[in-house]
């Protein structure tokens, strides 16, 4: 499972649940991680949705394609948009 399989990557030396997690979303192209930790998303989520919004529950509704969502939040973060709002930067 994903979340076995992010247990086992921690395990090694300088690892954590966000290298883990990127690691099988990259490297192994699996389709249902969310990185509820990871900064873009954060930011991506802040602008797009509000400060109030619960963001595991939000990625709940995108289940079994959280990583795809995450993608997606991730590239807003490269759109004009994006740098004219100052999203970038954690505004």
């Amino acid at each position: 499972s994903d979340e076995e399989a992010i247990k086992v990557l921690m395990g090694y030396p300088g690892i954590g649940r966000w290298s883990a997690e990127m690691f099988l979303i990259f490297g192994m192209g699996r389709i249902d991680i969310f990185s509820i930790a990871d900064v873009g998303l954060k930011n991506s989520i802040k602008f797009l949705y509000g400060n109030d919004i619960d963001r595991v529950q939000l990625s709940e509704k995108w289940r079994p394609y959280r990583s795809l969502a995450s993608i997606y939040l991730w590239k807003y973060l490269d759109s004009e948009a994006a740098v004219r709002e100052g999203v970038r930067n954690g505004a």
